[in-house]
């Protein structure tokens, strides 16, 4: 059964003009695509905001309060998110990344995934759902709310892929796709259609920052694909650059980032 993946970073939900056209790329995809997870970061530079109103309040916050605080920031993109949706009559519900199922280590601000129960995303998607998920988030085995660190909203998107089996894992961006220089800058910078887990790693140890490695990484692991895009000119689901093995298949068993401990 297909299965897709998307990643919206906080570009394409830099505002509220923008949620209407990610809502039709989304249901453009629902069409080939049986089953889809949405990933969100928040909008635009709401993290650093928060981030900025802790130290206002606490010049070194407790991490636990700061993890709390700063997850706020994704789960307005994936509520506002779902209303688009519902406005262009697709069903749509959104859920934090506890309630997905994101299982962390229990370090505040830097916790990595070590499992995915996506239970209740199945039966979502049973119920003819789209489900929107926040990034950068999870649910320690103790119960409290983890945030994940730089790359932490690529990273859930690509374990979430991981443990659904998905075909792969879309990440739409502001420029259409991995080049071998920053294009805004380098007008001359070569466009990769295809590159293999190994050839992007590389990339990105350069300093690129279209994707963070350890989502590259992890992909590796799962042997998922990744497809980078342009939100701008995205419907077209043939260009951007393709990331992974030609042959990738998911693995049977998902792996994470590292082992979980019960």
């Amino acid at each position: 059964m297909a299965t897709l993946v998307m990643k919206f970073g906080g570009a394409a939900l830099s505002s509220p003009d923008q949620f209407p056209r990610i809502a039709d790329l989304i249901a453009h995809r629902h069409e080939t695509y049986k089953n889809i997870v949405v990933v969100v970061s928040a909008m635009g530079d709401t993290t650093n905001q928060l981030l900025n109103l802790a130290r206002q309040v606490h010049p070194s916050p407790p991490r636990r309060e700061q993890d709390m605080l700063v997850s706020v920031g994704e789960r307005i993109s994936m509520a506002l998110l779902a209303m688009a949706l519902s406005l262009k009559g697709k069903e749509a519900i959104s859920l934090t990344g506890s309630q997905s199922g994101i299982v962390t280590t229990q370090e505040h601000s830097e916790a990595k995934i070590i499992d995915v129960r996506p239970g209740r995303i199945l039966k979502h998607w049973e119920e003819g759902r789209i489900v929107i998920v926040a990034g950068f988030q999870g649910v320690s085995k103790y119960g409290e709310i983890t945030t994940l660190g730089r790359g932490g909203s690529d990273t859930s998107a690509v374990a979430l892929g991981a443990a659904l089996k998905a075909d792969k894992v879309e990440f739409f961006k502001d420029v259409d796709g991995v080049y071998s220089e920053d294009p805004k800058n380098k007008l001359d910078a070569k466009k990769f259609s295809y590159l293999t887990y190994t050839d992007a790693l590389a990339i990105l140890q350069k300093g690129a920052k279209i994707l963070h490695m350890r989502s590259v990484e992890l992909a590796q692991k799962n042997e998922l694909p990744l497809h980078v895009l342009s939100f701008a000119q995205s419907f077209d689901s043939a260009q951007g650059t393709w990331i992974g093995l030609k042959e990738a298949r998911v693995k049977v068993v998902p792996v994470y980032e590292g082992d979980l401990v019960i």
